[in-house]
């Protein structure tokens, strides 16, 4: 039995089982990411993001997928959901639709919601990150989390605008990224998506004189922005259980340069004497949610990121001290050295 989520002056959107469904009250200029009918249609009546697959281990459902097509596994989603295929923009992904934010700004009549899913910890990327595919001729070889948008909005806008529009929403998903500090798993940067993300922008086809900008400097970019923003911090907080507390540990801050939970205190041993390793071990999360040591491990990112992009020399990093004497004489992790000697300041 579906759920009814939202009514706005131009759509419905109601939650079917595996399936969200914004179906338009009126024409519609659609702007998507649909293997089927994307790009820029004028003749759609609905937006629909489903769960496809289960996260991990699916293999069923991707044998599935794979095998017959994208477009032929449009057409079964959508008889599925009991649509016709060709009136359809059809998002697909891991995240359970459960979990699907909705938000909503305004701004003297004009409204812009927000309808987002999100998963970041499968791939989480930052544009120009090493890619593991290609595209060619005889189609895809390898050369080897989801976040969906869903953005309708009431007044009609240029296609200049729908344009301009994709990039405001994308900059809006990132500012969400960035203040979770989600890092990407395939290389030391911060995310700025995922490798798997889509989106539907639908936009009443006529009435009121379209407007013609959705820069950030005007209101229609900046309801996108915050829409998106807030909807996708939404989406992480059900989905990956992130928000912006959780994400104070020092392996939040440090992870993409090599800190590791697992090897945590192997790599710190060299730099605490056994008494002290033992304490540091029994008190485990009391440290790396220690908000001085947060501080500490955020700002040593702050740096390492500096040098990497070259504007602060390499000479700037931290170099690590000889290890107590007596110790257990491994080579250390240098970050996790530095995190010995500020555990050693906040809790001696």
């Amino acid at each position: 039995m579906g759920q009814q989520l939202r009514e706005g002056p131009t759509f419905s959107l109601r939650r079917e089982s595996r399936f969200l469904v914004a179906e338009l009250s009126d024409p519609h200029l659609v702007f998507s990411t649909s293997v089927r009918n994307g790009g820029q249609q004028t003749t759609l009546r609905y937006v629909v993001n489903h769960q496809s697959c289960e996260a991990t281990r699916h293999q069923e459902r991707h044998d599935l997928i794979t095998g017959m097509g994208q477009e032929a596994y449009h057409d079964l989603a959508c008889a599925e959901i009991g649509l016709p295929a060709g009136e359809v923009a059809l998002m697909g992904t891991a995240a359970n639709m459960n979990y699907a934010a909705v938000v909503l700004k305004e701004d003297r009549g004009l409204e812009v919601t927000a309808v987002v899913t999100a998963g970041v910890q499968g791939n989480a990327a930052c544009a120009g990150d090493p890619a593991n595919w290609r595209e060619g001729a005889q189609g895809w070889e390898k050369v080897d989390g989801t976040i969906n948008t869903m953005l309708l909005i009431n007044r009609p806008l240029t296609v200049a605008a729908m344009a301009r529009a994709v990039v405001t929403m994308t900059e809006g998903k990132t500012t969400a990224l960035q203040r979770l500090a989600v890092r990407s798993l395939y290389s030391g940067d911060l995310a700025t998506g995922t490798g798997t993300d889509q989106f539907a922008i639908a936009a009443p086809a006529r009435g009121d004189q379209p407007l013609t900008s959705a820069s950030p400097h005007v209101k229609l970019g900046e309801l996108i922005g915050s829409a998106v923003r807030d909807a996708t911090l939404e989406a992480l907080r059900w989905q990956n259980g992130l928000e912006p507390s959780y994400t104070r540990g020092i392996f939040t801050a440090l992870a993409r340069f090599g800190l590791r939970e697992e090897s945590f205190f192997d790599d710190i041993a060299p730099f605490l004497t056994d008494h002290d390793l033992d304490l540091m071990r029994r008190n485990s999360k009391a440290v790396f949610y220690e908000p001085l040591m947060a501080a500490a491990a955020f700002a040593f990112a702050s740096v390492m990121d500096r040098v990497q992009y070259g504007t602060l020399p390499p000479q700037c990093r931290r170099r690590s001290p000889a290890p107590p004497s007596g110790n257990h004489g491994r080579e250390p992790c240098r970050t996790s050295a530095s995190m010995g000697r500020i555990s050693g300041a906040t809790h001696g």
